[in-house]
């Protein structure tokens, strides 16, 4: 099992949290099913960046994203080069510290 740690975010996870996910598990899938109710608005197709994720630890140990996944994050709100959209980033075995970015590009949030 790997470790996720998500820090602290003051809407989606005020006291941060941390959580083993099994390799080959979607991040985003993973965040949902521990309670952290991550954006997801295009379903997890690639096709917007509300599940935006910065990947502050273990980032080196993902696979490299696609050319759909990087023309998107263009659009992010507040893209490092750590950034990578949770839909498309499976776990691996090497722990992850996520942050969650404090805004996503939706205006409105169902």
């Amino acid at each position: 099992m790997t470790t996720v740690k998500v820090l602290p975010h003051a809407d989606l996870c005020p006291e941060g949290t941390s959580f083993e996910a099994e390799p080959g598990q979607n991040l985003c899938k993973a965040l949902l099913a521990h309670g952290i109710e991550i954006e997801h608005a295009c379903e997890m197709s690639c096709a917007c960046t509300t599940c935006h994720v910065i990947v502050r630890n273990g980032f080196n140990s993902l696979d490299a994203s696609e050319d759909k996944e990087d023309d998107l994050l263009d659009m992010a709100w507040g893209l490092t080069p750590q950034s990578r959209l949770s839909c498309q980033v499976k776990v691996g075995d090497t722990d992850l510290t996520v942050e969650l970015p404090r805004y996503t590009i939706n205006h409105a949030r169902e």
